[in-house]
């Protein structure tokens, strides 16, 4: 049995707190990515894993040492790091003659491995190689994806998915102005995918509405995709449902339509249109002959044509 299945009663209120932040709830924390090492983790490779630690904090844990292990072969060390740290997302970088450069993200559910994708770093721009200002840490970013392949492959719609569960940040139920200035920026084309990182810079324009730059602000990462492990469609969809208690419940009569708008259906008695008040026209004003024939139950005599 595995030492960490076992059920642990907490002795102290400290394991009790710890244990209660780690049961399922029904509105899940903000996901935490590990950030590992390989064995053979070059300068670059390292270097990519601190910038990518530094725009993820504090929803990271990165491991200073190195861990000896292959995802696509064996995934029991990742499983036993994501039981242990709690984190539902990772990156793994390595480097070989084979694969240079290497990256793998992926995302756990239940602890074990649901997507996993490698990535080749061709090139890359450091946050230091690039000497504008910073955004401060915890900044939640805007992604933007380019290109059909995010919408037209499958590989790289689940990428785009992968993205944006690691890089979202927590859910807010508001958002600022001044909170806006942060872009990250996926590009894919010819085969390659380029992420780009910017600081949004509101200028004066004479108006409300301010005016939008963007500064290059670094990491910057050209990259190419390799290997692939997607989780199977039947997996995949029951890493997606939702408890019941969260699910919104249906309100009679109302319907939404493609573009959000809604529709309501109102039920009414039986009306009697005889009786229904239209627009008064003198044209349609009875005379005072065929008010008197009505009266009496004679229908009124045509007038002969002309």
């Amino acid at each position: 049995m595995d030492p960490l299945d076992r059920v642990v009663k907490p002795k102290t209120k400290r394991a009790k707190r710890f244990l209660e932040k780690r049961e399922p709830k029904l509105k899940e924390n903000t996901k935490i990515a590990m950030l590992i090492k390989g064995g053979n983790a070059n300068l670059t490779v390292a270097e990519v894993l601190k910038d990518i630690y530094a725009v993820k904090k504090p929803f990271a844990v990165l491991y200073r040492k190195k861990n000896i292990t292959r995802p696509f072969e064996d995934q029991t060390s990742l499983e036993f790091f994501s039981k242990k740290s709690d984190c539902s997302l990772f990156l793994f970088g390595s480097h070989n003659k084979k694969r240079p450069n290497n990256l793998v993200i992926g995302r756990m559910f239940d602890y074990h491995v649901l997507d996993m994708i490698e990535l080749g770093v061709e090139k890359f721009v450091s946050l230091k190689d690039v000497k504008n200002s910073k955004c401060p840490e915890g900044t939640k970013p805007m992604l933007i994806f380019a290109g059909d392949m995010f919408d037209v492959n499958e590989e790289y719609r689940r990428l785009k998915s992968l993205l944006i569960d690691f890089f979202r940040g927590p859910t807010v139920p508001n958002i600022r102005l001044a909170g806006l200035e942060y872009v990250l920026h996926f590009t894919a084309v010819d085969g390659k995918i380029y992420m780009r990182s910017y600081k949004v810079l509101l200028k004066k324009s004479g108006c409300k509405i301010p005016r939008i730059e963007l500064e290059e602000m670094g990491p910057s990462l050209d990259l190419v995709m390799r290997r692939t492990h997607l989780a199977s469609d039947d997996l995949y969809k029951l890493s997606l449902k939702q408890p019941k208690a969260l699910k919104p419940k249906k309100k009679k009569n109302i319907s939404h339509d493609v573009f959000g708008t809604t529709y309501g259906r109102i039920h009414m008695q039986k009306q009697d249109l005889g009786k229904l008040q239209t627009r008064k026209m003198k044209g349609l004003k009875k005379r005072p002959a065929e008010k008197a024939a009505e009266d009496s139950g004679v229908s009124p005599k045509k007038s002969k044509s002309a």
